[in-house]
């Protein structure tokens, strides 16, 4: 049967803790929430840190250290960890997870992209912290700056580090991006590329703009393994086709809270769960971390420094 990669993002620095109660905050949280995933049947989880006490998105070392180190030595599931970081970080800042956990895998954005939350402010008018109002307010006039100089400079992270990019495109130019960095041999193929549909600022979620975007990665860039992700209610529809292309998936509370209209995600798991059992009923099985790791050419657990 095919192979598919079921990737859950648990945290990610978009959701913040008024939105929803099952958001992993804490260290020790986001541990269970990824040992869960592994439980479930999840491949890989994307992984950010935020701060214990408030919840805020945070680049924490300390924080990274102890959730991969736990993790791993847990179970063997791949850890993606983020190199986006939390709105308004530097890129030094953000690129510190491939330099110092030189990981298995680790999020690569392919450009910059204007990143935009503040409409979600007209859903809540009561805050659990000061920090969410103004955190969501600032991206009606924020850049995602991912420049071909930063790009160039976290290739070399990356390729010091035999780290996997997993080359998150928010939009069509991107690929062509990809395809620069290819060219100039910075990087090297066959890359793993993930289609990113529903920020405000990037691409909206259809199965037009999905079969597009695979097309024109196929001419730009030729063979690759893609994966796809979607922001909101189109999750699981769009994740879908994403299978029946042959692609992978990724789901969890990063991108969607809810399982269904209504119905809030409870943890990842969930989410897991869902995703694995559409799977199966189009005759596809989720790809175990070392199939994962043979698909995507992964260097495995015995050289990552946590």
């Amino acid at each position: 049967m095919p192979k598919a990669i079921i990737t859950a993002a648990i945290t990610g620095s978009i959701h913040t803790p008024t939105m929803s109660p099952y958001l992993p905050i804490t260290p020790q949280q986001i541990i269970d929430e990824i040992l869960a995933v592994h439980e479930a049947g999840g491949t890989v989880c994307h992984v950010h840190t935020r701060d214990p006490k408030t919840g805020q998105p945070v680049t924490d070392l300390d924080s990274f250290r102890e959730i991969a180190g736990t993790v791993k030595s847990k179970c063997d599931i791949v850890l993606c960890l983020t190199t986006g970081g939390g709105l308004g970080m530097s890129a030094e800042e953000r690129v510190q997870t491939v330099a110092t956990f030189s990981p298995e895998l680790a999020s690569f954005n392919a450009g910059s992209v204007n990143f935009a939350l503040f409409p979600a402010m007209d859903k809540w008018k009561d805050w659990k912290y000061e920090w969410e109002p103004k955190y969501l307010a600032m991206t009606e006039d924020f850049v995602f700056t991912n420049t071909f100089k930063t790009l160039r400079e976290f290739c070399e992270f990356f390729n010091k580090n035999n780290t996997k990019p997993e080359l998150e495109v928010y939009d069509a130019g991107m690929i062509n991006n990809i395809a620069h960095l290819i060219q100039r041999g910075y990087l090297k193929k066959p890359v793993y590329v993930q289609f990113v549909m529903g920020v405000l600022g990037g691409i909206t979620p259809s199965p037009e703009n999905l079969m597009f975007l695979v097309d024109y990665a196929k001419r730009l860039i030729g063979d690759f393994e893609f994966s796809v992700c979607v922001a909101g209610r189109a999750q699981f529809p769009i994740c879908t086709q994403s299978l029946l292309l042959g692609g992978h998936v990724r789901v969890g509370l990063e991108d969607n809270l809810y399982l269904e209209k209504g119905v809030m995600a409870k943890s990842n798991a969930e989410h897991v769960a869902k995703i694995i059992k559409i799977a199966r009923e189009l005759g596809i099985e989720a790809a175990t971390p070392d199939e994962a790791r043979q698909l995507l050419g992964l260097k495995g657990l015995d050289e990552v420094n946590y």
